[in-house]
């Protein structure tokens, strides 16, 4: 079997998918915008400040021969903020959106099906919202379909997150999923008709698909890996004054940013608070007014934010709807034990007090009760975040791209 993947940006778990499935030898091509491989000229303008995005896009060399980029939409989505014209940026509508990088990758790699299947290509992997192009002609050529869907379903968000908009309607301009068009939202749902397999990384992304209206194809679930595992560190005396939380990620209330700074103002200085992530809205007055209370870090790099979790107790991540969330993985690597709710991958990677703590999504009081009762028994930090650490150990990269290489391999038998 030949699949042919893609991803307009890329990231981690596409990485490890485009690799396994070329250590597998069923690789036909990988499709994204910006690919650069060691020593690429793409590579070396990485080196310059304002082409740094570049360097976040390293591959692999092995799948160099495989890879098609398309680089130019991406680059001035990239750079159109930063050379103050971000109206070419702007949702759906703008000339460089992420919406038309997107749709372009998406149609290169429709038109390159009639030439890959007399190749010997019998499959299309892509993710969701750059899937429905590629996936009409597959279905003309009667090459399989599989769908990546990396966060939960949207009609679910929508439910969920108005809910949101009702108990916090200071935070709504920070919810800036809830405006996709029609046209786009029927899209996703042609995306999910169309597919002949649905891959999915958390239990909860696979309940929200509940909620689609008719019927769907096999859903499979296959949580993301770890990164590598740091070395062993030592922890916080049993004794100290404050308990050093850590968030990491978009600044919304899809996050739950409004339910953690609720939580720890009604703690008190027990507990340091420090923020790393980007507005989702520059005119959230309570946004503004919580991170002018606690350290707030914009930007690091991703180096930078692992060295960060190291320095922390534990990571706080109470998101209301999320597909995943790295960052719970990325800090039990590091061996810091992580708060987290029932709408994310905790439940798949988290087993409550032994490796860290699963609360309600969207109570504030079962977040603040799970942080004071840390302040109340500290040593269980150290001892959740040495388990945290094993449980990384178990499940690096590797593992999640031969479980999808399989799943994969055994659909087409």
């Amino acid at each position: 079997m030949k699949v042919v993947i893609s991803h307009p940006t890329s990231n981690t778990f596409n990485r490890a998918a485009a690799t396994s499935l070329q250590k597998a030898d069923m690789l036909a091509q990988f499709h994204t915008a910006v690919a650069a491989f060691p020593g690429s000229l793409l590579d070396q303008f990485g080196a310059i400040s304002f082409l740094s995005e570049i360097r976040r896009r390293r591959f692999d060399s092995a799948l160099q021969h495989n890879t098609s980029s398309w680089p130019w939409l991406e680059m001035g989505r990239v750079l159109a903020p930063k050379t103050g014209f971000p109206g070419l940026a702007r949702h759906e509508t703008g000339v460089f959106s992420l919406d038309a990088v997107y749709q372009n990758i998406d149609k290169r790699v429709a038109a390159s099906l009639p030439q890959l299947k007399k190749k010997g290509t019998t499959a299309v992997y892509a993710y969701e919202d750059g899937a429905v192009f590629s996936f009409r002609e597959a279905k003309r050529l009667g090459m399989q379909c599989l769908y990546d869907l990396p966060i939960g379903y949207w009609r679910a968000a929508h439910r969920l997150l108005q809910v949101e908009q009702e108990r916090w309607p200071e935070w709504a301009s920070t919810l800036t999923g809830m405006v996709d068009s029609e046209e786009k939202l029927q899209r996703k749902d042609e995306e999910l008709r169309l597919a002949d397999q649905i891959f999915v990384a958390s239990q909860f992304t696979a309940k929200t698909l509940q909620e689609f209206p008719g019927q769907l194809a096999p859903i499979e679930i296959i949580p993301y890996g770890f990164p590598p595992v740091g070395a062993a560190r030592e922890y916080a005396p049993r004794q100290a004054k404050q308990l050093k939380l850590l968030f990491v990620g978009g600044l919304s209330q899809r996050k739950g940013v409004a339910d953690l700074f609720a939580a720890v103002d009604a703690i008190g200085d027990r507990v340091s608070l420090t923020v790393v992530g980007r507005k989702a809205s520059e005119d959230c007055v309570p946004l503004n007014a919580g991170l002018a209370k606690h350290r707030w870090i914009p930007s690091l790099p991703h180096d930078e934010i692992l060295k960060l979790m190291r320095q922390h107790d534990v990571l706080v991540f109470p998101s209301l709807f999320e597909g995943f969330g790295l960052v719970i993985t990325e800090a039990m690597s590091q061996g810091t034990p992580v708060i987290t709710t029932d709408r994310t991958a905790g439940p798949n990677l988290i087993e409550h007090g032994k490796n860290g703590w699963l609360i309600e999504a969207g109570s504030t009081l079962a977040l603040q009760a799970a942080i004071e009762d840390l302040l109340a028994h500290p040593e269980t930090v150290a001892e959740n975040g040495r388990a945290a650490m094993e449980s990384a150990r178990s499940r690096p990269w590797e593992v999640y791209g031969q479980e999808l290489t399989a799943a994969i391999r055994k659909k087409s038998a």
